[in-house]
């Protein structure tokens, strides 16, 4: 594959796979960021989209590793919820087959209507510095449902995952917000993993691109990751209301245009 990208063009990428990076990690959302921009670099939509798996699988395995670090990530539940992301993401590509993710905006846009009024209404547990383990094997199986429904969305469709992810955690097993977003994230690397490995398979990932997106992305992440530790769940609210409205604006802005061409 053959395509150019100006070293301007490049480094503009960077800059925006450095700032996805930063608020992926806390909140998700990430792709609002990078995906624009790939297609305003003038990228082809399917290489737009194998590229920006191809860069961002790095930024959650940097969020990730940071929040392992921090102590909270639960080893138990990862090891669930990583294969049934995996093989959600994996299903929910084949279902790209058969269905048109467009049918999905209107329903991922009254979702995220949701999401909003719970994560502004929602009292905050205690905050941990550590991980209690949970419950087993309840707590297991909710993970793994979890990890599949929505990284079936991902492979499928994708906006709101990281977010949609956050919220499932926080309400389905009362994780604080910062522990969601660690539970989040060994999800959203096995979805992202499986995508970028399909993407790969079809010869569509940029590499060019998205390799120095994908240091900028780590960087990004790396440190969304360290301050969501430090912010604690407080930040990670204000961070993940802003992407929640941000997602609507952009899903309601594409549903209004499909009605009115119709």
């Amino acid at each position: 594959m053959d395509l150019d990208v100006s070293a301007l063009k490049l480094g503009l990428l960077c800059l925006a796979a450095l700032t996805a990076g930063f608020v992926d990690a806390i909140a998700g959302g990430g792709g609002l960021i990078t995906l624009p921009a790939l297609l305003t670099a003038g990228l082809p939509t399917h290489v737009a989209l194998g590229t920006n798996k191809g860069q961002s699988v790095f930024g959650s395995g940097a969020a990730l590793a940071r929040f392992a670090r921090a102590g909270l990530v639960d080893g138990k539940l990862a090891r669930v919820t990583f294969p049934f992301g995996l093989l959600g993401a994996l299903g929910g590509a084949a279902l790209v087959l058969l269905l048109r993710p467009e049918v999905l905006k209107p329903l991922v846009l009254v979702l995220l209507i949701a999401v909003a009024v719970f994560l502004a209404f929602r009292r905050t547990p205690p905050r941990q510095d550590g991980v209690e383990p949970s419950p087993q094997p309840r707590a297991q199986a909710i993970g793994a449902l979890i990890a599949l429904g929505i990284g079936t969305y991902d492979g499928f469709f994708g906006p709101g995952t990281g977010t949609f992810l956050i919220v499932a955690f926080s309400s389905l097993l009362g994780h604080g917000l910062a522990r969601a977003s660690a539970d989040a994230k060994v999800v959203n690397f096995a979805s992202n993993l499986a995508s970028m490995t399909l993407f790969a398979l079809r010869g569509v990932v940029l590499w060019k691109v998205a390799l120095p997106m994908a240091a900028a992305q780590f960087t990004g992440a790396w440190l969304g990751a360290h301050v969501a530790v430090k912010g604690g769940d407080r930040l990670v609210r204000i961070v993940v209301l802003c992407v929640v409205a941000a997602l609507v604006l952009k899903l309601g802005r594409d549903v209004w245009f499909n009605w009115s061409e119709a």
